[in-house]
């Protein structure tokens, strides 16, 4: 059985061969031409067989790759372009692409500022309303002129030149069409961290209070304040101490010549570093002073000046000599009271790092150095006109000045009168205003050490609007940040080169 299996598998296998062996055969007594042929034949239509199947293959391929991208594009993202593919959007399929709406529903977040708030516009009468304030307007020019007449006169504590100005509105109201808006913007909902609430009503305050009067008020040879009263909205206690000092019956502001605008910077540069020693200051236009330019403006203080105008404010008095002796006794450190006979002042050993940093930035001298001992003055600085310069000679003897604290806190230094000089060379700095400091504190040299100190700088005096138009804006302001910010580096070497500890000072 198996053996009749095994010859009929052969048979078969000879029978499927025999054809081609039959082919192959006569393949074989072919001429050698008609071979060729044949064989030539044969490879042309097997390479036409494959080019054309390839090239089926690869439009079927692209086909289907076509159909990927408009599945990911149009199908899964919604790309609102139609259904043609942007030319700007990638093609790889590992990619979420993401379109987001331009309609802005809320304002931007300019600088982390908070935005005013919007109030009513009064409506005005064209005809006869117009020919009153004209009147008003001439009225209170002369006024004003009375004003600049008794500013340059000097007379004793006490004896003030009073003109009403329950009136001025209109003036503000007839050269300013926004008065009802705010100079102070801010637009998020809070201001920077480092202006408190006070400090940002008070701003409030000294850029848009209605002027109710203004005083100029003389001291001997000292130059003259010019205040101007608000609303009165300050507390009950310190409008009694307004009264008892005889100046402001409420809430004021000192004017100052538009050439003191280093105030303003000087204020948002001592709240950046986390200082809080100076009093708040703004910009602002008054049309009767100093033909409408800005002029910084001052907060009033009547603490500082416990006893009355007459008295004075609370000043240090101090010399060089006595200053150095004690830096090195480092009064009130550790709230241990210091020797009767250790000449030491009121002041805490930390003020003086906190005023000599301060100072160095801004490059005031007429505090620590009057006589400009520390560096070389010009000719027209007011230590040369007045031959204070001659002094340094016996630098031990030179007197400190303006060296302010609030009557009931003598532990802590008020910065007042804070001109700076920002035209000062990096090879004519003072350092003067660094001898004797051994401690600075770690709150502000971390502010410069960490490259914040424009971006805060800038955020900050942006909230002033009349300062920072002032200055020519955003380009005029990083001219101002560019002297700060070298006298920093500056400043730092300092620090390494003579191993100035850096500590945290909360007293």
């Amino acid at each position: 059985m198996i053996i009749s299996l095994v010859l009929m598998g052969k048979s078969r296998f000879h029978w499927l061969c025999f054809p081609c062996l039959r082919l192959t055969g006569s393949f074989r007594r072919c001429p050698l031409s008609k071979r060729t042929l044949i064989i030539g034949i044969i490879c042309v239509i097997y390479l036409f067989f494959v080019v054309s199947e390839f090239g089926l293959s690869q439009q079927n391929q692209e086909r289907r790759t076509d159909k990927d991208k408009y599945r990911h594009t149009r199908g899964l993202y919604n790309l609102e372009t139609g259904d043609a593919l942007p030319d700007s959007v990638p093609t790889r399929s590992n990619v979420v692409y993401i379109t987001l709406k331009t309609k802005r529903l809320k304002p931007a977040n300019i600088r982390g500022t908070i935005r005013p708030k919007l109030r009513r516009k009064v409506r005005r009468n064209n005809t006869a309303g117009s020919a009153f304030t004209q009147n008003k307007l001439s009225t209170l020019e002369q006024d004003a002129g009375q004003i600049k007449s008794n500013f340059e006169r000097n007379t004793s504590w006490g004896e003030t030149r009073d003109v009403d100005y329950k009136s001025l509105d209109l003036i503000n109201d007839f050269n300013f069409a926004d008065s009802h808006i705010s100079s102070i913007r801010i637009y998020s909902q809070r201001a920077p961290p480092w202006l408190s609430p006070q400090d940002v009503k008070a701003m409030r305050f000294l850029a848009d209070a209605k002027v109710l009067r203004i005083k100029e008020v003389s001291h001997g040879d000292s130059p003259s304040l010019l205040i101007f009263q608000g609303e009165a909205s300050g507390s009950v206690s310190d409008q009694q101490l307004a009264d008892r000092v005889g100046v402001c019956g409420g809430q004021c502001g000192v004017i100052n010549s538009p050439v003191d605008n280093t105030e303003v910077f000087a204020f948002h540069l001592d709240r950046v570093l986390g200082l809080n020693r100076t009093l708040p200051a703004v910009s602002r236009k008054f049309s009767f002073l100093h033909d409408g330019q800005p002029c910084p403006v001052v907060s009033w203080d009547a603490s500082l000046y416990p006893e009355g105008l007459a008295a004075g404010s609370s000043t240090l008095r101090l010399t060089w000599g006595e200053y150095q002796s004690s830096l090195k006794q480092r009064c009130w450190h550790k709230n241990i009271s210091p020797k009767p006979d250790s000449g030491c002042s009121t002041a805490h050993h930390y003020e003086w790092s906190k005023l000599a940093l301060f100072d160095f930035l801004l490059q005031i001298h007429h505090r620590l150095d009057q006589s400009c001992c520390g560096f070389r003055p010009r000719h027209e600085d007011l230590c040369v006109e007045l031959g204070r310069h001659a002094e340094c000679v016996d630098q031990n003897n030179i007197p400190l000045a303006n060296i302010v604290h609030r009557g009931h806190d003598p532990r802590h230094l008020v910065f007042t009168n804070n001109k700076g000089f920002f035209d000062r060379n990096e090879d004519n700095l003072d350092f003067r205003l660094l001898q004797g400091i051994k401690e600075l504190p770690e709150q502000a040299v971390s502010v410069l050490r960490s490259r914040k100190l424009r971006e805060k700088l800038l955020q900050s005096l942006f909230l002033d609007q009349t300062y920072w138009e002032s200055q020519g804006g955003r380009q005029g302001i990083d001219k101002l940040i560019d002297v700060i910010e070298r006298r920093v580096r500056v400043l730092l070497t300092y620090i390494n080169a003579h191993g100035i500890k850096v500590i945290t000072m909360n007293a």
